[in-house]
């Protein structure tokens, strides 16, 4: 039998499609250190994200696209490199950040923070390089929910060095106040402090900046998307009609601003009780999905209203780095997964290449 050429294996794997991304993996340049001997390859997939959700897939589509040539594959693995999603403007102020991503509301409790730490922390475990800014300078409460406590230290290059608490960086005003104390500031002092934490902060190399604002459509939001070119925004609200009304103006802000909307979350859908499991729909039903339809937005998650989420964000310990992970976990997760394929959509289309999103 003749021995299979690396070309021919390229030309095989040519046929292998990344499932998001609408285009074979030979044309997105992912298939890197092919090895052929013989008849046996060994590979590496560069992902677009650490944190794709269909590796399972691409792996059983490039086994199948060798075994239909006769080669067997001893080794495949993993390697991946964040594309940057944003207009290449976003270097000038901050080079080494790849993708910058606002986590909105419009209306407070509906737990924007709380999707904006477990959505840190859930791409910081797929292998991500994540940072986490709390731009809700008169109410910042990220410390306490990733257990992060201390001063930060100035850096060799005299920046401040961001705390590290479940593989990420966050930044936040409490850091530098006195435990109880209010900050009572206006606008100008307000954009001045988000301007200070993105120019002045050691952040490091990054794949993912996530940026917590506060409720509302004023001076924070305002603030970042001048500053930055965003990347994207996250949007998160309940079911009932109240939440949905402010969301509304969220976007409708966003997109006076060019900010693109990555989708909804729907929050406290449905509360999961802990002794049966059995699921409430306290705060309505189908309020976030009817929204999404009408925008022509991607539902990115529903998270159930769960007992563990309180516990962790009160103890510093988020839900999806908790040992015993349940239904919010496994949604928060899977928020992060589609957040991140969303991203490397857009980063694709950036580059000028023609998508199809399922």
């Amino acid at each position: 039998m003749a021995e299979i050429s690396e070309a021919q294996v390229m030309k095989a794997l040519s046929a292998v499609q990344e499932p998001e991304l609408g285009k074979d993996i030979v044309t997105l340049d992912m298939v890197k250190d092919l090895v052929v001997e013989g008849s046996t390859a060994s590979l590496m997939i560069e992902l677009t994200t650490p944190a794709c959700p269909l590796k399972d897939v691409i792996e059983r589509d490039v086994r199948g696209a060798l075994d239909g040539i006769g080669v067997q594959l001893t080794e495949l693995r993993w390697g991946a490199k964040v594309r940057r999603a944003a207009a290449p403007s976003q270097e000038k102020l901050l080079p080494n950040i790849r993708n910058v991503v606002a986590v909105a509301s419009g209306k407070g409790g509906v737990g924007k923070s709380t999707v904006s730490v477990n959505l840190a922390v859930a791409l910081a475990q797929s292998g991500a390089r994540v940072g986490l800014l709390d731009a809700d300078i008169t109410g910042p409460n990220l410390p306490q929910m990733l257990g992060a406590t201390g001063t930060p230290k100035s850096s060799p290059g005299g920046k401040i060095e961001p705390i590290e608490r479940h593989g990420v960086k966050l930044i936040s005003i409490q850091f530098f106040v006195p435990e109880g104390q209010p900050i009572v500031w206006r606008g100008p002092l307000i954009g001045g402090a988000i301007q200070q934490f993105l120019r002045d902060v050691e952040w490091g190399e990054l794949d993912y900046l996530v940026a917590d604002l506060p409720p509302g459509t004023s001076d924070a939001q305002l603030t970042l998307a001048q500053a930055v070119p965003l990347a994207g925004a996250v949007l998160v609200t309940t079911p009932q009609d109240v939440a949905l009304s402010d969301v509304t103006k969220a976007l409708a802000m966003f997109r006076r601003m060019n900010v693109p909307i990555l989708g909804i979350v729907e929050n406290m859908s449905a509360f999961a009780c802990p002794h049966c499991g059995e699921l409430t729909e306290i705060f309505g039903r189908g309020g976030a999905e009817r929204l999404a339809k009408e925008e022509q937005l991607e539902m990115l998650g529903r998270v159930p209203l769960e007992i563990a989420v309180r516990q962790g964000g009160d103890a510093g310990i988020p839900v999806v780095a908790q040992r015993e992970p349940g239904p919010a976990s496994a949604a928060l997760t899977q928020v992060a997964g589609a957040v991140a394929a969303r991203l490397s959509i857009r980063a694709a289309s950036e580059r000028g290449t023609t998508l199809t999103i399922a």
